[in-house]
């Protein structure tokens, strides 16, 4: 590896699997040190084990403000500042319109807007100028999907939230970006299935049949898409929404 976030502090909430693990080992290899955020302390502690290096766990549900402080109470212990935060928490599960309750999107909105809105709001005095911001968007921000327009909502309001916040921070010279995945085999997409292995094959096969490239992606791929968005690789990027979605929303 290249070293690339060595001396860097990088805090990557929803760490515990899928995409934010795989991220969070990304940035813990390249040398950085990496905070990551669980809802669930034993698979926050398998975690921080399996990305080794500079990486501390904090146990943290990040719809909840007193939460989202403790996150930043323990990365004020051991530095000064934030270089990059990929505000990745957050999740939902599918309910066609007519079914669509309360408690569901209460659940989804409260993780991925209200969720990320204040863990960046929060993170504004750790922030270093010129640092790096990357939300969690998807590719369905832009498409219709049936059942799924909860979450759909949700990230359409992420992928306006770094366009406006983009020109609130730009005194700071803080960029603030979207990745936005399409298809990717973590749990959390496999788990729309339910629990039974072959549905889950199938619905990873329908999804592949739908992507232009013939496949579903991985975590890793995502993670390497957010590493340049928090390098000054990108250091012309500002308010983007960066797909890495096998073409899904593109052709």
């Amino acid at each position: 590896m290249s070293g690339k976030f060595d001396n860097k502090v990088v805090v990557v909430t929803g760490g515990t699997s899928g995409i934010g693990l795989a991220t969070a080992r990304a940035f813990a290899a390249e040398g950085a040190s990496v905070f990551i955020t669980g809802r669930r302390q034993a698979e926050l502690d398998a975690a921080v084990k399996s990305i080794g290096g500079k990486t501390v766990g904090v146990q943290a549900d990040m719809s909840k403000l007193a939460d989202i402080d403790r996150l930043y109470d323990a990365v004020q212990q051991r530095h000064a500042q934030i270089d990059a935060l990929f505000a990745n928490a957050g999740g939902g599960d599918m309910l066609p319109l007519g079914a669509i309750t309360e408690e569901h999107y209460e659940d989804i909105f409260g993780r991925n807007v209200k969720g990320v809105i204040f863990t960046v709001q929060k993170a504004l005095p750790l922030l270093r100028d010129g640092s790096s911001v990357i939300l969690s968007g998807s590719t369905t921000a832009t498409m219709g999907t049936a059942a799924f327009s909860v979450y759909s909502a949700s990230k359409a309001a992420v992928r306006n939230l770094a366009r406006s916040w983009t020109l609130d921070l730009k005194d700071r010279g803080i960029r603030v970006n979207v990745v936005s995945p399409g298809p990717i085999k973590t749990p959390g997409l496999v788990e729309l299935a339910g629990s039974d292995p072959a549905k889950q094959q199938g619905l990873l096969d329908y999804m592949a049949s739908q992507t232009p490239i013939g496949r579903v992606g991985a975590p890793e791929e995502i993670a390497k898409a957010v590493l340049f968005l928090a390098s000054d690789d990108s250091a012309f990027m500002a308010g983007a929404d960066f797909a890495v979605d096998g073409g899904v929303a593109q052709v």
